[in-house]
């Protein structure tokens, strides 16, 4: 138990690090115009394909991962 409970902040770390890689690989065509709203033509809808739709759901698993993770770190440092 106490192996767990040291190496949860590493794990962390890196599934931090895995998520920020996931979402700055996904900001593509992504303007300062799009995000206040100024670019309509960035904003349509399409159906994700491939090694995107890959990056999408590695990316959903890995935040998933990240907030277990820190739970888990925050039960086990209580008792």
């Amino acid at each position: 138990m106490e192996a767990l409970v040291s190496a949860l902040p590493y794990a962390e770390i890196v599934l931090s690090f895995l998520l920020i890689v996931g979402v700055v690989l996904q900001q593509r065509g992504a303007t300062l115009g799009g995000a206040f709203g100024g670019d309509n033509f960035a904003s349509t809808f399409y159906k994700r394909r491939g090694a995107e739709k890959f990056l999408f759901n590695a990316t959903i698993a890995i935040a998933i991962l990240l907030v277990l993770s820190a739970i888990a770190n925050f039960l086990l440092q209580g008792s």
